[in-house]
């Protein structure tokens, strides 16, 4: 049984990769980049502590954390230990489900955040927003939903539209 063959990109759809597939790879960097210039957190730690920081009382399950932040549970269980040298997460188990460890933004990580959001913002705005007009802004976020939900249909983690 002979399997069909795929298809090649057009030359629009080809150029239109190439720019998203730089921008996967740029952006991240340099985000990082700033964050660790200004604040000496990677954009992955920071992620997790202002993911933390959005949440009742500080606190979300590992697991819960590892889904919102795209990561394995042993690689976050590896950031999470890095975290707690620092003094800004620590973890313990559940009260509810001891089957469970809880991360938990302390004092120090929370004023970490504050700290360091405001160069973040800074950098996501001249990276991302100021570049745009506030219709490709709008076009940017409709497409990135699309995309996220082709990728992860299951994700329950994307914010609903306003």
């Amino acid at each position: 049984m002979e399997t069909p063959q795929r298809s090649r990109l057009t030359d629009d759809e080809m150029e239109t990769w190439h720019a998203l597939a730089g921008v996967m790879i740029r952006l991240p960097s340099a985000l990082d980049a700033q964050l660790q210039r200004d604040s000496g957190v990677s954009h992955v730690e920071y992620l997790v502590m202002a993911m933390l920081s959005q949440t009742e009382g500080r606190t979300l399950r590992m697991s819960e954390l590892a889904g919102y932040t795209g990561s394995s549970l042993s690689r976050l269980s590896h950031l999470v230990k890095r975290l707690e040298k620092s003094d800004w997460v620590r973890r313990t188990p559940d009260p509810e489900d001891g089957r469970y460890t809880l991360a938990i933004l302390t004092d120090a990580g929370y004023a970490k955040v504050v700290e360091s959001a405001p160069g973040h913002a800074d950098a996501v705005r001249r990276y991302v927003f100021d570049v745009l007009t506030k219709t490709q802004q709008r076009q940017l976020r409709d497409i990135g939903r699309r995309i996220w939900q082709s990728v992860a249909p299951e994700d329950n983690c994307l914010p609903p539209p306003n």
